[in-house]
């Protein structure tokens, strides 16, 4: 299949009201799981948390998909971390990226999963389960957070051990980067993983976590409360509408970019 790839080749034929951006670096995690930066157009700008349309130009047309940013507000290049689906439309071929390639990328971000959609409290919560960390990468990178909330908890849900290893390799990155130890205090932020499939010291679905009381006894916090805890959600359909229910049973509302609330969840990548 003919997949245009070449920088100069992709500008001459990009649709209107496109980026065409280079891919600088690639990791590959599992055979299931990837990420990638790309250099990021001047003066484009977005807030953390939110996502993109990004693609490539297939057969003679352009096939795009909704990626969260992973990179912070203020990175200078662009970041994304993706699930390699093998009869995908777009991963069968994004995963074969290297370093060069071109990638095309709309103009308008979008997305709620950000600050500005929530309340402010005292705790925040970051629900998320496979490639659903992406958006948090970004959020955990931004000092707004961090003067946002008193603390900050992100929960890693994967099948496999070894696709846990992005969110693992983030958070330490996080806590030892000088720069951002200049910026707001790391120690504000804990990491809660948790695998269904494999042996692991947590072991289960984030939502059996939370209803059974296990998440909160295990990070040694109270149980969900409205009046000082805020939460993000980003996952499978099944697992918004479960976590959902579960914030709703105690007393949370879902908020929105013109209302913010007590929650949010980010409803571009479900169904």
């Amino acid at each position: 299949m003919n997949v245009m790839t070449r920088p100069e080749e992709l500008e001459a034929c990009a649709p209107a009201g496109t980026f065409v951006e280079t891919v600088t670096s690639v990791t590959h995690y599992t055979d299931q799981l990837f990420h990638f930066h790309m250099t990021r157009p001047a003066g484009f700008r977005f807030r953390s948390g939110e996502f993109v349309m990004i693609g490539l130009m297939i057969e003679g047309k352009p096939v795009f998909r909704a990626y969260s940013i992973a990179s912070p507000s203020w990175a200078e290049d662009m970041e994304f971390f993706s699930i390699k689906v093998p009869d995908g439309p777009l991963t069968s071929h994004l995963q074969k990226v290297q370093p060069g390639d071109a990638i095309l990328m709309r103009k308008k971000p979008t997305g709620t999963l950000v600050n500005d959609a929530l309340v402010t409290g005292k705790r925040l919560y970051m629900f998320s389960t496979g490639t659903g960390i992406a958006p948090f990468a970004s959020v955990i990178r931004d000092p707004e957070t961090y003067e946002k909330f008193d603390e900050l908890i992100l929960t890693h849900s994967c099948r496999e051990v070894a696709e846990l290893k992005y969110g693992q390799d983030l958070v330490a990155a996080v806590k030892t980067d000088e720069m951002l130890n200049e910026l707001f205090d790391p120690s504000k932020l804990t990491l809660y993983n948790s695998v269904t499939r494999e042996d692991y010291p947590f072991r289960g679905r984030i939502t059996d976590l939370i209803e059974s009381g296990k998440l909160f006894e295990d990070l040694g916090v109270p149980v969900l409360d409205p009046a000082t805890d805020r939460a993000m959600i980003c996952g499978s359909a099944d697992m918004l509408k479960d976590t959902k229910a579960l914030l709703e049973a105690a007393g949370l509302t879902e908020g929105a970019n013109n209302r913010p609330a007590e929650f949010v969840i980010e409803r571009a990548f479900a169904g």
